[in-house]
């Protein structure tokens, strides 16, 4: 399977800028021959301060508009953007395939230093897993990405390529690109991580964050296969299904688990 990332400066508020750019990342993935393309997370509009119904409704269309661009392609376009009714939607992962929107999970950790949690609403689902080109996939939003609980659910169920939409920025990018590469490495899967490029004004605090982009494509070994820089361009990586299951076979991490123990530490009190 040919995977790609497209990371761009996604506009805050900004919904046709941003879904014209989310259509040159789909020419160009329809010119390389992708079968799989990662866009940045909440890629239509960004973190508004307080987003109007407007353009929430603006926002669900451009997935949809999107889906449409795709139909009759051999591409999955995944991604995040907002989710649900009310004043505290869901920061939600989706999937775009011929035509058709669908939903994945809610990003569970909220990210309090910009405030997410009083703009959004936690999920409590883990993320779940769908086939395509003969693997199991996953997708993994942002700050979920630190917690090593949430990324271990998608392992268990199967997982073989890891998605990873975010809006990282530059402080803490070594993180970024540790993360990538560990989670890599732990679920013995691929990750094909999608962070935005660009300067924004982010959430009710208003912080200017600036964002370095540094999509990367990983192997289940830890070998980068593709990294992109600070500037839109198409990421591009091809991924063989047989390295992920012949690395599991001959590290048999999953069924070497302690699941038992795991649970009662979990469980144990500090003090």
């Amino acid at each position: 399977m040919r995977a790609a990332c497209y990371p761009f400066d996604v506009v805050t508020g900004d919904v046709p800028a941003n879904l014209a750019s989310a259509r040159t990342g789909l020419r160009h993935a329809i010119e390389r021959e992708v079968e799989l393309l990662v866009l940045p997370e909440m890629w239509p509009a960004g973190f508004p301060k307080e987003p109007s119904a407007e353009l929430l409704a603006a926002s669900k269309q451009a997935l949809q508009d999107l889906a449409t661009d795709a139909t009759s392609t051999r591409i999955q376009i995944v991604g995040s953007a907002h989710g649900g009714d009310g004043p505290r939607p869901a920061n939600r992962a989706h999937r775009l395939h011929d035509g058709a929107v669908h939903d994945l999970y809610d990003k569970v950790h909220l990210f309090s230093p910009t405030a997410e949690s009083v703009s959004f609403t936690a999920g409590t689902s883990a993320p779940p897993v769908f086939e395509w080109c003969g693997f199991q996939i996953a997708v993994v939003i942002c700050y979920d990405l630190r917690f090593p609980e949430l990324v271990r659910a998608a392992f268990r169920a199967g997982a073989e390529v890891i998605c990873v939409v975010a809006q990282w920025p530059q402080p803490r990018d070594l993180h970024w690109n540790g993360l990538v590469v560990g989670r890599a490495v732990e679920s013995q899967a691929y990750v094909v991580a999608c962070n935005r490029v660009g300067t924004s004004v982010v959430g009710r605090r208003e912080l200017e964050l600036v964002f370095p982009g540094l999509a990367r494509i990983v192997s289940p070994g830890g070998e980068t296969l593709a990294l992109g820089g600070d500037r839109a361009e198409l990421v591009v990586a091809d991924l063989d299904v047989d390295v992920v299951r012949e690395l599991r076979r001959a590290v048999p991490v999953a069924r070497d688990e302690r699941r038992d123990l795991y649970v009662t530490w979990a469980n144990e009190q500090p003090g």
